[in-house]
C-alpha cells in the first residue's frame, strides 16, 4: 500500500491542529479588498490518492481564488498546446531570489522573465493563451482544467471586480516593461487575462484534483510536460523560499496569495491546503506547517 493510502484520520487531525496553532502567525493579503474578508483561522486540507481514495479535513466548504497557484496550470496548458521549445523561448526556468512582483529583477534580466511562477513570467504566458479576448481565454482554460481534472472551477466575478478596483501598480509596471521589451502582443489583454485567470476559484478538493493531474500518469497529456511542470514547481513554486522548502519538504509545490497550496507526491497523489494567513514572502503559513509535518512523517521527499 502506498504511503498516502496508509494515512489515518487520527494522524491527520494531529497535523491539522499543529498547523492551525501556527495559522495566527500569518497575515491576510489585504491589498485586494475581497481577499481581506477571509478569516485567518480557516484551514482545510484535501488529499487525492492515485487509487481514487480521498481524505478531507477542516473548512472544506470554503471557496477561494487560486491566484498564483494557477500559474502552474497555465504553464501546463501552454506546454500541451504549443510545446516546450516555444514556451521556453518566452520565459526561463531560473529560480528567483527576488519577490514575485519584482520589476528590478526583470530589468536586471533585460526584460526576459526568469520563470513562469513569478508575475513577469505569468503575465507573459497569459498573453499567449489561446483565445482572442481575455474572457475567451479564461473560459477555454477553465473549461480545459475542469474536463481534465474533473473539478468545478469557475471565475469569481466579485473577486475579479475587487482585483480590478485595486489593480497592482507593480503588475502594470512589469507589463509595461515587458511590452517595451517586445514580449507582449497586447499589454491590456495580457494584464486582463492574467487578472482573470488568478480569480479562477474553487474549493480545496478542486485544487487537489488539479494536483493529481501532475502526480499521476494519465493519457490526457504528455509525461514529459508533467515532469517539466513538477521540476519548475520544485525550484520556483514558493518564490524565494523554494530552495529552503525543497530541503525541508522535498515536494513540488505551488502557493497563491488567496491561501491555496498544492503539493505533488509523484506516483501517489496530491495534497491541497487552504489557509489564508501568509508569511512575509506570500506563502500560506499553516499550509506549509501541515505539509512539512506530513512529508517528514511519511518520508515523502522526492529526493529519497
Amino acid at each position: 500500500m502506498k504511503r498516502l493510502e496508509r494515512l489515518t484520520t487520527t494522524e491527520l487531525s494531529v497535523w491539522v491542529q499543529q498547523a492551525k496553532t501556527q495559522a495566527k502567525q500569518g497575515r491576510i493579503a489585504d491589498r485586494i479588498p475581497q481577499l481581506a474578508l477571509a478569516d485567518p483561522g480557516w484551514f482545510a486540507v484535501h488529499i487525492c490518492c492515485e487509487s481514487g481514495k480521498t481524505i478531507s479535513f477542516g473548512d472544506t466548504a470554503c471557496v477561494f481564488p487560486l491566484m498564483s497557484v494557477i500559474k502552474t496550470f497555465s504553464l501546463l496548458y501552454l506546454l500541451e498546446h504549443l510545446g516546450a521549445e516555444t514556451v521556453f523561448g518566452w520565459v526561463g526556468v531560473e529560480p528567483s531570489n527576488a519577490p514575485f512582483n519584482s520589476l528590478e529583477q526583470l530589468i536586471a534580466d533585460r526584460g526576459h522573465p526568469r520563470n513562469p511562477m513569478i508575475n513577469s513570467g505569468a503575465i507573459t504566458l497569459a498573453d499567449k493563451l489561446p483565445g482572442k479576448e481575455a474572457s475567451d481565454r479564461t473560459f477555454l482554460f477553465c473549461q480545459w482544467l475542469n474536463q481534465l481534472a474533473g473539478c468545478q472551477l469557475r471565475l469569481d466575478e466579485v473577486m475579479l471586480a475587487s482585483v480590478r478596483l485595486t489593480r497592482s501598480t507593480a503588475n502594470e509596471a512589469i507589463a509595461n516593461y515587458l511590452a517595451e521589451a517586445g514580449h507582449l502582443e497586447n499589454l491590456e489583454t495580457a494584464l486582463d487575462t492574467y487578472e482573470q485567470i488568478c480569480c479562477i476559484s474553487g474549493r480545496v478538493e478542486d485544487l487537489a484534483l488539479l494536483g493529481k493531474l501532475l502526480a499521476c500518469k494519465n493519457g490526457n497529456f504528455s509525461a514529459q510536460n508533467r515532469r517539466i511542470v513538477n521540476a519548475v514547481m520544485s525550484t520556483c513554486g514558493l518564490y524565494e523560499a523554494s530552495a529552503e522548502f525543497a530541503v525541508r519538504i522535498g515536494l513540488p509545490m505551488k502557493s497563491g496569495i488567496g491561501g491555496g497550496l498544492v503539493a505533488i507526491v509523484p506516483g501517489e497523489g496530491a495534497i491541497a491546503c487552504y489557509s489564508p494567513g501568509l508569511d512575509n514572502i506570500g506563502n500560506p503559513v499553516a499550509g506549509l506547517v501541515f505539509v512539512e509535518a506530513f512529508s517528514q512523517k511519511l518520508e515523502l521527499s522526492i529526493f529519497g
